[in-house]
């Protein structure tokens, strides 16, 4: 397969809103053809074989089960609060909603 040329590369910077000088544009033709060239080779590895995964290990859920346990009321909460409103933390209005 040809390397990607520097009209490729001008092409995807017009594409992409670029705007590239003439030696980024042979830089780039150069970094984007080893990134082709890179995928071309896993490509040549993956097999019908090897199952699409999304990470090269299993992974379990390591976080512990909900349980209810004592914790502050709402009035213990609330009570070094500046400000508040119906058992919440009263703000100043940011957004302009009501």
């Amino acid at each position: 397969m040809p390397g990607i040329t520097r009209e490729e590369v001008a092409h995807l910077a017009r594409l992409a809103r670029l705007e590239l000088k003439g030696e980024e544009l042979e830089h780039f033709a150069g970094q984007l053809d080893d990134i082709i060239g890179a995928v071309a080779r896993v490509s040549e590895v993956a097999d019908q074989d090897v199952p699409p995964t999304s990470h090269p290990l299993p992974l379990t859920n390591v976080m512990r089960a909900d349980e209810v346990r004592p914790s502050l009321t709402p009035a213990q909460a609330l009570s070094g609060a500046p400000a508040q409103e119906q058992q919440r933390f009263k703000v100043p209005q940011i957004l302009g909603e009501d």
